[in-house]
């Protein structure tokens, strides 16, 4: 139409200098008609065909792709430079408050039609988007995924009304120039969250239906807000236009500015004092318990909660009382997330003050300032920070007017991970102490790697270790040195939940101690899902939360820069995600665009985006060549330093034993035994920490792999430190199947058993340097017999057997001084003198063990203890026994065992009921003379043979074992009854011969009483 218009406006200026109105009109006449018609022909396409602006596909109509209506066509604009202020033009221009994010490459989708503007160049201040410095219109064609976005505020301004605070009221946001009411459905509490911090109020308490809208006509805000609970501003939420246009009731929003100790010797003790509305208060809280109080501390950076004092203990305030309930349900809530009840003014009642004694500071930021909450920056004094040794807690709990405060350490309560510190150095560095009981140690630097520091620095929110080798740096000091090996893959969340070996290691002086430096920065990268730091899908912290990295132009240079980031070395790889392990998270960037000479990744040219169509990018990857940090080779336990090629082994029943993995290429593959030797398999162990080789293995002797096999053709020296340095055919090539896959067994792989008795009772030897070997049994306790039972999976209860029943070794003697705590779950994790083939002094000393728990039997669903379903206690759970073979043999023993005479019948196809857990047995086959089930043949179930509709069942003929108390009874009745009947029967003879009976008919007499007295004693 537009175009139309300037085409008639053309044609009748052109009539009219061809005489158009007639020769005899006077020229003046015609001139002025002239005017006016060209006048009303621009005032009608003014009108009719000016420039239009609009946003599409976005949550609402101040977010989306920007669009310009031109010549009657809608057309996109493209610019690579994208700035917030071209941005501002835009949100300006569609009176949708202040620009968000100014956004390119298509965040809204790809639109259609011309490129109408390209090069935008805007100050900010213009009142059209097209009043902006650009080339033209039309002038340059760009693809349009290169289209670009923005998201608005949406409003210029927020408030809380009709409170009876200046923290508390109804929520209404600035539209345009007028006041908008938000729904009460339009908001959750992480909005209100946010609004709270926004307008310098604390954190939020509650969200409260408001008045009814029915009666009121107001303006009411059409978009709902999903706020993570992070962002700065409510602008920066992301919105979803609702999907109804009613409100029945408006949002009340009540915030609070914070809290504070108040009248406690230290600023981490005293009465909860909370800031609302501008006024301090004291916390009045009929249910305030120690998981608040927790929050509370945590909040403080005041480590967490030790106690809630009782009483008066701190005092009774003097100003206004707030009332209110936090009920955090669990340790480790933040405060923010406790439900809260409505705050208002009363007296608090005598001992209803919330009260806390916080266990001292928890943390330091990035680079050693002390770190302050919110409120105590705009509202209260600066925290005077206390250090707190843990072994100094309890003296809190003793006496906690005067809080302990040490000048050299600082101490980082963890209370997710305890027991692991640095000192002497910073919060990020310093020599490394674990805590066995109540006691404070050092590592020995032999035992400690790179991986195993990597854990210890995530746990201590310090990054990760970027060196093991300090020189004698931080190891000034006293106290006992703890022998542990941590053997850390790098993604364990604590140190504590790393594989942790102890028995038998060397030791090693004060000086060896072992010490990090971390890098000392809260990570805002990661790489997650690989099989190391340096390798996996490529993630980024924004605003505290992890979001994924999506693109749809991923390449070397992009990954280069990851890299380099994260101190790992060189990109080898860049790669998409597969379809199965793509995220469905939060998305932080996409379409990153770098040099590949860039320090991070943000200095790469990048987009952020809440919303992300479908199709356009995918996940991505990243394989570095690994780390950039020093670490001693020989100090590497369990897997290589983090890199693009690691070794493992898998499938043997502990660490140093197994079928040989390589990890390359992000892919984990086998090595094909041709040539395989012990000189191949002596570099595998020595990398791997594991020894010396003791046996070299094929034709899978530990299982097939699957998927890849690697190297081929492996011919090792001996001497090298990594198997991919030995000569070999070249990666993946190769003439094998995964039946020929290469094994290995190490010095260092260690086994545990009883023998000479059965798996739970008998002479306790240990697996070590390829040879079983005794135990001396040299201070050791019953709580270290306890340890091997359970160790062994023969229960709880286990003792020292003394009678040296299990016979005398003939192998060596290789530990003695074994100790145990009862932190200890395993023979592995005790403290024991150094390995020695000659450990005890003579035979006599060797360790015999008996495991109270074994042997247990039981049958269940029956009337009474002598018939039921079959149950055998082992390895820590009761479980049932397979009928495969179950006869009146099998069953004569169980009932023997159980004291309940002979078998009825033996019972199959879960006859008493299907049972639960594991099946332990199938294919029991007894004599029916043995003592117990556990002296017959069985075979062990480890296939599917079996399920509990075939659980073995016994009747028993019910006849239990008399004890000795009863049979002595019985004994003592006979003899009575039998005295009795003596004296009886003389005195009825006597009767008998005055009468003139016989002495045949007195006897006769004499024994029917005896039999009738034991005939009653045994019925009893």
């Amino acid at each position: 139409m537009c175009i139309h218009i300037k085409e008639k406006k053309q044609t009748w200026e052109q009539s009219w200098k061809r005489g158009f109105f007639g020769h005899q009109s006077h020229p003046k006449r015609w001139w002025g008609m002239r005017n006016n018609i060209k006048t009303y022909l621009s005032v009608f396409y003014l009108c009719c065909c000016a420039d239009e602006l609009r946003l599409s596909n976005g949550t609402g109509p101040c977010s989306g792709r920007v669009e310009v209506k031109h010549e009657e066509r809608w057309g996109t604009v493209c610019d690579g430079d994208w700035t917030i202020e071209d941005a501002e033009v835009v949100c300006k221009q569609l009176r949708c408050g202040s620009a968000i994010q100014a956004l390119n490459r298509a965040p809204f989708g790809e639109g259609s039609g011309p490129t109408w503007l390209y090069r935008v160049y805007c100050r900010g201040d213009e009142s059209t988007l097209w009043n902006c410095s650009h080339p033209g219109w039309g002038a340059f064609t760009c693809p349009h995924y290169f289209d670009t976005g923005v998201i608005c505020s949406g409003f210029s301004g927020l408030r809380l009304t009709r409170g009876d605070k200046a923290c508390s009221g109804h929520l209404t946001v600035k539209q345009e120039e007028t006041w908008a009411t938000v729904c009460f459905s339009h908001i959750d509490f992480k909005t209100a969250s946010v609004i709270c911090h926004e307008l310098e109020c604390g954190q939020a308490v509650d969200i409260l239906r408001g008045t009814h809208l029915e009666d009121r006509h107001e303006l009411i805000w059409q978009e709902e807000f999903h706020c993570v609970g992070n962002e700065t501003h409510l602008a920066h939420c992301p919105r979803m236009q609702h999907r109804s246009k009613t409100c029945s009731h408006d949002a009340t929003v009540v915030c609070y500015g914070g809290y504070r100790l108040a009248n406690g010797s230290t600023t981490c003790s005293g009465r909860v004092e909370l800031l609302h509305g501008g006024t301090w208060g004291s916390l009045c809280d009929y249910l305030w318990d120690l998981p608040a109080a927790n929050a509370l501390c945590q909040l403080l950076d005041c480590g967490v909660a030790l106690l809630i004092p009782g009483g008066q203990s701190f005092g009774k305030g003097n100003g206004s009382v707030w009332n209110g309930t936090f009920s955090c349900k669990k340790n480790g809530s933040h405060l923010r997330d406790c439900p809260v009840s409505g705050l208002g003014h009363d007296e608090c009642p005598v001992g209803k003050d919330a009260r806390v004694i916080c266990s001292g500071e928890q943390q330091k930021g990035l680079r050693g300032e002390v770190k302050i909450s919110f409120f105590e920056e705009k509202y209260g004094p600066k925290i005077q920070r206390v250090s707190v040794e843990p072994s100094c807690i309890f003296c809190l709990l003793k006496n906690h007017s005067n809080f302990p405060v040490t000048s050299s350490t600082d101490f980082l309560l963890y209370s997710g991970c305890p027991g692991g510190r640095l000192v002497n150095g910073t919060a990020c560095s310093g020599r490394v102490e674990i805590r066995h009981g109540d006691t404070w140690g050092r590592l020995c630097r032999s035992h400690w790697n790179l991986q195993a520091a990597s854990v210890l620095c995530h746990q201590l929110n310090c990054g990760y270790a970027k060196s093991i080798q300090t020189g004698d740096h931080f190891v000034d000091g006293n106290g006992p040195v703890w022998r542990d090996a941590f053997h850390c893959e790098g993604s364990e969340s604590c140190l504590w939940d790393c594989a942790q070996m102890t028995l038998g290691n060397p030791t090693c002086s004060a000086r060896e101690a072992a010490t990090v430096i971390c890098s000392g920065l809260a990570e805002s990268l990661r790489l997650s899902g690989g099989e190391s730091r340096c390798d996996g899908q490529v993630e980024i912290s924004l605003h505290g939360m992890w979001s994924r990295v999506l693109d749809d132009d991923w390449d070397i240079k992009d990954a280069h820069v990851i890299c380099r980031q994260l101190q790992c070395g060189i990109a080898e790889k860049a790669y998409y995600l597969p379809r199965s392990e793509r995220g469905m998270g939060p998305v932080g960037l996409r379409s990153v665009q770098c040099g590949g000479n860039e320090t991070q990744l943000m200095l790469c040219k990048t987009s952020y985006s809440q919303m992300v169509p479908m199709g356009v990018a995918e996940d991505v990857g990243v394989i570095c060549s690994g780390e950039v940090a020093s670490s001693p080779p020989c100090a590497v336990l369990g897997f290589l330093p983090a890199g693009s090629r690691q070794i493992r082994l898998v499938n043997g029943t502990m660490r140093c034993a197994g079928r040989v993995e390589l990890y390359h290429d992000g892919i984990w593959g086998t090595i094909c035994d041709d040539n395989w030797d012990l000189s191949d398999a002596n570099v595998v162990c020595k990398q791997l920490g594991c020894g010396h080789a003791i046996k070299a293995f094929v034709s899978a002797h530990y299982g097939e792999g699957s998927g890849q096999i690697w190297l081929d053709d492996v011919n090792c020296t001996g001497a090298e430190s990594d198997l991919w340095a030995c000569p070999s055919r070249a990666w993946g090539q190769h003439n094998c199947q995964h039946k020929e896959d290469a094994g290995v067994l190490c010095s260092e792989f260690l086994a545990l058993r009883l023998v000479n008795g059965n798996d739970c009772a008998g002479r306790l030897e240990v697996f070590y340097n390829g040879t079983w070997g005794s135990i001396c049994s040299n201070r050791m306790s019953q709580l270290t017999a306890r340890t091997v039972c359970k160790h062994l999976n023969c229960g709880d209860g286990g003792e020292i057997a003394r009678d040296f029943k299990y016979g005398r070794g003939s192998g060596p003697t290789w530990l003695d001084h074994i100790e145990c705590t009862k932190q200890h779950n395993s023979l592995w994790q005790c403290q024991s003198d150094p390995w020695d083939p000659q450990s005890c002094d003579n035979r006599a000393e060797e360790t015999h063990i008996s495991c109270t728990d074994r042997e247990k039997l039981r049958v269940i669903g029956g009337e009474d203890g002598c018939s039921g379903r079959v149950e055998i206690w082992h390895q820590g759970s009761w479980g049932t026994v397979c009928d495969d073979s179950w006869d009146m043999a099998d069953a004569n023993v169980v009932c023997r065992q159980l004291s309940c005479g002979s078998a009825v019948s033996a019972l199959s196809e879960a006859a008493f009921g299907e049972g639960t857990g594991p099946i332990w047995l199938e294919k029991v086959h007894c004599k029916g003379t043995e003592l117990s089930l556990w002296d017959c043949p069985a075979k062990p179930l480890f296939g599917k043979n079996c399920d509990h509709k075939e659980d073995a069942a016994v009747d028993c003929s019910g006849y239990k074992r008399i004890s000795t108390p009863v049979i002595l009874c019985i004994i003592l009745g006979a003899l009575l009854c039998l005295v009795l009947a003596i004296l009886a029967g003389q005195i009825r003879s006597a009767r008998v011969q005055q009468r003139g009976g016989s002495l045949r008919t007195g006897m006769k007499c004499l024994l029917d009483m005896a039999v009738e007295c034991l005939g009653g004693w045994g019925d009893e």
